[in-house]
């Protein structure tokens, strides 16, 4: 077994990697695309599931409402979404993309979530299990009780 510091190391080493993926990821899709990563998550969120309410996209990409506004606002800004009131009350209001909005959608590259989606995918069952108790025990550690109460973007399948 590996001695206390060795492993403190590796475990810093490989979370600053995941860090500097998600760093690097935000970086690409601002130069490339004008974007943010949760800008292009609201937008892939919208292209797949069309119009959508602000707390349907919010549970969706796994913002808060407020974070969700603030999204919203630099994407209307930019030309990409409009907002639509279809009703007298004037707290239901309709995201829709725009034709810029669409083409952006459409062209690109998806969430990093994804990729970590597709390679948890080829885990079995046990190494799925231990990844899932190594992060909540690092979830703990950086004191994160909220990140246990987000809901599950994938959930199990019977």
């Amino acid at each position: 077994m590996e001695n206390k510091p060795d492993c403190v190391k590796k475990a810093t080493y490989f979370i600053r990697r995941l860090m500097q993926a998600g760093a690097y990821y935000t970086k690409e899709l601002n130069k490339n695309f004008g974007v943010s990563a949760p800008q292009i998550a609201c937008l892939l969120a919208l292209y797949e599931d069309g119009p959508s309410s602000s707390s349907q996209i919010a549970e969706k990409i796994l913002v808060g409402a407020s974070t969700l506004t603030g999204i919203l606002d630099r994407l209307e800004q930019k030309g990409l979404v409009v907002r639509i009131r279809e009703s007298m009350d004037r707290r239901i209001i309709t995201i829709r993309l725009t034709e810029d909005g669409q083409r952006l959608a459409q062209s690109a590259p998806p969430v990093i979530q994804s990729k970590i989606v597709d390679g948890l995918k080829q885990l079995t069952e046990d190494e799925g299990e231990l990844i899932i108790q190594s992060l909540e025990k690092l979830a703990q550690m950086i004191d994160c009780p909220d990140l246990l109460t987000v809901p599950c973007l994938y959930p199990k399948t019977s």
